[in-house]
């Protein structure tokens, strides 16, 4: 079988950047607590609390001045100031990307605009997001969309990860109830890049094999758009989960991966596809 993976599978700089965070502040102070896994990713928390990381549900877990890791999804701002006030060692990894959106979303309500976020009901991006204005509005879908009653004026941000054809369905729809409308794309380039070649991989391959946690929302997103191109797509956390039978009569297999699966797994998971291969071979 021909095996290939995505150009930029894996790894978003975001993630990657706030991973190597955590691992150098361990190394330096011995422990570190993460506030919250600091990605959508069993293996690499797993990984990190080898290493010395602790996640906690809230500061008060938190020893006297131990330093404190902020995810790379963002957190609330009522956090941050509880934060600041007990004087914690902050260490912030929040992608810049996120950070970008929380000017924006700012902005637009110093114009004096209702805001709409287009996302994951309870993802901790968006809460995160929301937190930095009054009284949003969270969309997820067109049919929540449809719900919206009419307005004047509105200003809407997404979060970072959503699909490009949802995030547009979405704002048709607020088209038709909304006079006055600034929306700001803040899809991250990262996604937008990965979702436009996991089109073109899942036409090109018999199989595709997403690599990613079924907590990660741009992995599922990943798999839904690979899946209306590729039938047979198939998500899984890592090389154990994947079935010999998904393969039968395969000779080109796609590989991508969320931007929270560190390259380790997209290595394990290739190699168990070259195993599977060299089986049929011998059969």
């Amino acid at each position: 079988m021909k095996i290939t993976i995505a150009k930029d599978a894996g790894y978003c700089f975001g993630v990657r950047d706030a991973v190597n965070l955590a691992y150098d502040n361990t190394n330096e102070n011995g422990q570190v607590y993460m506030l919250g896994d600091i990605v959508h990713n069993e293996r690499v928390v797993r990984d990190l609390a080898d290493v010395g990381t602790k996640v906690v549900k809230n500061l008060d877990d938190i020893p006297e001045g131990s330093p404190v890791l902020f995810r790379a999804h963002g957190t609330a701002v009522a956090v941050w100031d509880e934060a600041h006030i007990k004087g914690m060692n902050i260490i912030d990894a929040t992608c810049p990307l996120v950070k970008d959106i929380h000017d924006e979303v700012k902005k637009l309500e110093a114009e004096g605009r209702p805001i709409i976020i287009i996302g994951d009901h309870g993802h901790d991006e968006v809460v995160g997001i929301a937190s930095q204005v009054e009284n949003p509005i969270i969309i997820a879908t067109p049919q929540e969309a449809k719900e919206l009653r009419k307005m004047k004026r509105v200003g809407v941000v997404s979060q970072s990860t959503q699909t490009i054809e949802n995030v547009q369905k979405i704002i048709n729809i607020i088209m038709t109830k909304v006079f006055d409308l600034r929306f700001v794309n803040t899809i991250c380039f990262p996604t937008k890049r990965n979702q436009s070649q996991i089109k073109e991989l899942a036409l090109e391959n018999d199989v595709m094999i997403i690599i990613g946690s079924f907590t990660s929302a741009n992995s599922k997103r990943l798999t839904l758009l690979s899946k209306q191109v590729n039938l047979n797509t198939y998500q899984v956390n890592s090389a154990e989960e994947i079935q010999p039978y998904w393969f039968d009569d395969a000779e080109k297999v796609g590989i991508s991966a969320g931007a929270s699966t560190p390259d380790y797994l997209i290595q394990e998971v290739k190699e168990k596809i070259e195993e599977i291969s060299l089986v049929f071979e011998e059969e």
